[in-house]
Protein backbone atom coordinates (compact mmCIF):
# COMPACT_ATOMS: atom_id res chain seq x y z
CA UNK A 1 0.00 0.00 0.00
CA UNK A 2 2.51 2.39 1.20
CA UNK A 3 4.42 1.61 -1.81
CA UNK A 4 1.72 3.34 -4.46
CA UNK A 5 1.68 6.35 -2.53
CA UNK A 6 3.25 9.12 -3.79
CA UNK A 7 5.65 11.52 -1.91
CA UNK A 8 5.62 14.83 -2.10
CA UNK A 9 8.46 16.83 -2.99
CA UNK A 10 9.84 19.42 -0.40
CA UNK A 11 8.35 22.94 -2.36
CA UNK A 12 12.05 24.56 -1.65
CA UNK A 13 13.40 21.99 -4.41
CA UNK A 14 11.32 22.63 -7.30
CA UNK A 15 12.58 26.81 -8.03
CA UNK A 16 15.86 25.20 -8.08
CA UNK A 17 15.25 24.23 -11.73
CA UNK A 18 13.11 27.51 -12.46
CA UNK A 19 15.01 29.05 -15.65
CA UNK A 20 14.08 32.69 -14.58
CA UNK A 21 15.32 32.16 -11.18
CA UNK A 22 18.85 30.52 -12.82
CA UNK A 23 19.75 33.27 -14.61
CA UNK A 24 18.73 36.12 -11.83
CA UNK A 25 21.48 33.93 -9.58
CA UNK A 26 24.00 33.24 -12.38
CA UNK A 27 24.18 36.98 -12.88
CA UNK A 28 24.39 38.25 -9.45
CA UNK A 29 27.05 35.32 -9.40
CA UNK A 30 29.36 36.62 -11.84
CA UNK A 31 28.64 40.34 -11.25
CA UNK A 32 30.41 39.69 -7.54
CA UNK A 33 32.82 37.59 -8.93
CA UNK A 34 33.85 40.68 -11.69
CA UNK A 35 33.89 43.03 -8.57
CA UNK A 36 35.81 40.71 -6.47
CA UNK A 37 38.51 39.94 -9.35
CA UNK A 38 38.52 36.79 -9.73
CA UNK A 39 39.84 34.45 -11.60
CA UNK A 40 37.54 31.53 -13.59
CA UNK A 41 39.44 29.16 -11.44
CA UNK A 42 38.49 31.03 -8.16
CA UNK A 43 34.86 31.59 -9.06
CA UNK A 44 34.16 28.08 -10.50
CA UNK A 45 35.93 26.02 -7.31
CA UNK A 46 34.29 28.80 -4.93
CA UNK A 47 31.12 27.90 -6.72
CA UNK A 48 31.80 24.18 -6.65
CA UNK A 49 31.43 23.65 -10.80
CA UNK A 50 34.15 23.30 -13.63
CA UNK A 51 35.52 26.02 -15.20
CA UNK A 52 33.97 24.90 -18.30
CA UNK A 53 30.40 25.48 -16.97
CA UNK A 54 31.75 28.81 -15.22
CA UNK A 55 32.59 29.78 -18.60
CA UNK A 56 29.19 29.13 -19.99
CA UNK A 57 28.25 31.11 -16.83
CA UNK A 58 29.69 34.35 -17.85
CA UNK A 59 29.05 34.15 -21.31
CA UNK A 60 24.91 33.76 -20.53
CA UNK A 61 24.70 30.47 -21.92
CA UNK A 62 24.47 28.32 -19.31
CA UNK A 63 21.47 25.99 -19.52
CA UNK A 64 21.43 24.04 -16.57
CA UNK A 65 19.74 23.60 -13.16
CA UNK A 66 21.34 24.74 -9.86
CA UNK A 67 20.75 21.83 -6.69
CA UNK A 68 20.81 23.23 -3.08
CA UNK A 69 24.82 23.20 -2.53
CA UNK A 70 25.13 25.43 -5.63
CA UNK A 71 22.24 27.59 -4.24
CA UNK A 72 23.96 27.56 -1.03
CA UNK A 73 26.83 28.87 -2.08
CA UNK A 74 25.39 31.11 -4.48
CA UNK A 75 23.17 32.69 -1.06
CA UNK A 76 26.53 33.31 0.98
CA UNK A 77 28.04 34.92 -1.33
CA UNK A 78 25.81 37.20 -2.34
CA UNK A 79 25.23 38.13 1.43
CA UNK A 80 28.45 38.33 2.13
CA UNK A 81 29.10 40.58 -0.98
CA UNK A 82 26.29 42.90 0.29
CA UNK A 83 27.48 43.11 3.71
CA UNK A 84 30.78 43.84 2.50
CA UNK A 85 29.10 46.85 0.54
CA UNK A 86 27.51 48.08 3.81
CA UNK A 87 30.10 47.68 6.32
CA UNK A 88 33.20 49.16 4.01
CA UNK A 89 32.47 52.07 2.16
CA UNK A 90 35.16 52.33 -0.77
CA UNK A 91 37.78 49.96 -2.72
CA UNK A 92 37.97 47.70 0.42
CA UNK A 93 34.46 46.16 -0.07
CA UNK A 94 35.75 44.40 -3.42
CA UNK A 95 39.49 44.08 -2.64
CA UNK A 96 38.84 42.28 1.32
CA UNK A 97 37.71 39.22 -0.28
CA UNK A 98 40.92 38.31 -2.12
CA UNK A 99 43.45 40.09 0.60
CA UNK A 100 45.67 38.23 2.89
CA UNK A 101 43.82 38.17 6.75
CA UNK A 102 45.99 37.24 9.63
CA UNK A 103 42.77 37.22 11.89
CA UNK A 104 42.24 33.81 13.72
CA UNK A 105 39.36 32.52 11.06
CA UNK A 106 41.68 32.68 7.68
CA UNK A 107 44.97 32.27 9.40
CA UNK A 108 47.16 34.57 6.31
CA UNK A 109 44.66 33.04 3.80
CA UNK A 110 42.84 35.26 1.35
CA UNK A 111 38.95 34.89 2.25
CA UNK A 112 38.32 33.58 -1.00
CA UNK A 113 41.33 31.00 -0.88
CA UNK A 114 39.75 29.85 2.69
CA UNK A 115 35.92 29.76 1.41
CA UNK A 116 37.36 27.76 -1.82
CA UNK A 117 39.52 25.68 0.50
CA UNK A 118 36.82 25.13 3.39
CA UNK A 119 33.73 25.12 1.34
CA UNK A 120 30.24 25.83 2.79
CA UNK A 121 31.48 25.79 6.33
CA UNK A 122 34.41 28.06 5.55
CA UNK A 123 31.83 30.58 3.85
CA UNK A 124 29.23 30.07 6.57
CA UNK A 125 31.72 31.47 9.25
CA UNK A 126 33.24 33.98 6.97
CA UNK A 127 29.46 35.30 6.17
CA UNK A 128 28.77 35.77 9.57
CA UNK A 129 32.61 37.08 10.52
CA UNK A 130 31.06 40.09 8.26
CA UNK A 131 27.86 40.37 9.83
CA UNK A 132 29.37 40.42 13.34
CA UNK A 133 31.85 43.12 11.76
CA UNK A 134 28.93 45.31 10.63
CA UNK A 135 27.10 44.61 14.33
CA UNK A 136 24.27 42.36 13.13
CA UNK A 137 25.11 39.29 14.98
Amino acid sequence: MLAHQQVEQPKDIAPLADPQRIRTVVKALVRVAQAWKLTNAEAASLFDIPVATWGRMKAGSFKGTLDQDKMMRASLVIGLFKGLRLLFNGPLETQWPKQSNTGPLFGGMSPVNKMIAGGIPAMIATRRHIDALRGGM
